[in-house]
């Protein structure tokens, strides 16, 4: 359950790329994501967007469809940074990594 919450909150912290988080067994899982919507989302402390970091299915190929899924969104995010690293330094822009080297 720590590394649960941990993963979660370093996803919604930016501190790693967001990754998939797949839990297995809707009736296993469910009432823990029944308590996030009702208490933690009513009170505040997450955001309803917060929830949709959790994936819950109790089919192996829902769960690798939407691993499949992230892993062809973040290769379109990565494409899409690279695309706009290229466009900056074709205009002179050195970027984050550029400027910390002067």
């Amino acid at each position: 359950m720590d590394e649960l919450f941990e993963s979660l909150t370093l996803i919604q912290t930016g501190k790693v790329r967001n990754f998939p988080v797949v839990m297995m067994g809707t009736e296993y899982w469910g009432g823990l994501a029944d308590w996030l919507k009702q208490r933690m989302v009513a009170e505040g402390k997450i955001g309803p967007d917060d929830l949709e970091l959790l994936f819950l299915t109790d089919s192996a190929e829902e769960a690798v469809e939407h691993v499949h899924r992230a892993h062809l969104a973040q290769q379109e995010d990565a494409r899409r940074r690279a695309h706009r690293r290229v466009k900056r330094r074709a205009l002179g822009d050195p970027g984050k990594r550029g400027q910390q080297e002067r």
